[in-house]
């Protein structure tokens, strides 16, 4: 048995691979967050930033984190800062639009964040793990 594990693990040990799934799903969901507002525009966030009593220039600021960091992120270049940048991106995005449900659940009871969470996760991890060697940067 021990032996059929161990060839299960070295067959599928291919980190550098992992690195790139990573970095792609999270890359090209975001973008469709920041295609939408490529199309719509920033504008409709300007009053939520104002509620919390912040300049509207910040609304730009998701066109970095929605579409400059997943496109790094995506052709793994500065791949740990664009990670950081989206990781960021995601706490504005919940103290803007969702931190009201902080503590709230769904109707099936899962965490009503639960997809806020786990896009700021997989910024952080791909901040944490960097873009392996199927990338375009050269470290």
């Amino acid at each position: 048995m021990n032996k059929l594990i161990d060839s299960f693990d070295n067959a599928v040990n291919h980190p550098d691979f992992a690195k790139l799934l990573l970095r792609l799903v999270f890359g090209i969901l975001m973008l469709f967050h920041g295609v939408f507002k490529l199309e719509h525009g920033v504008d409709w966030i300007k009053p939520m930033l104002a509620a919390h009593g912040l300049p509207g220039f910040v609304a730009y600021g998701a066109y970095i984190g929605e579409v400059i960091a997943p496109v790094l992120i995506i052709l793994g270049v500065w791949t740990r800062l664009a990670g950081l940048v989206y990781a960021i991106n995601l706490v504005f995005a919940v103290v803007l639009v969702a931190g009201g449900n902080f503590f709230d659940t769904t109707n099936v009871g899962a965490w009503a964040l639960e997809t806020e969470a786990l896009y700021f996760f997989g910024g952080l991890f791909i901040m944490l793990l960097g873009a392996g060697k199927y990338s375009l940067s050269r470290r």
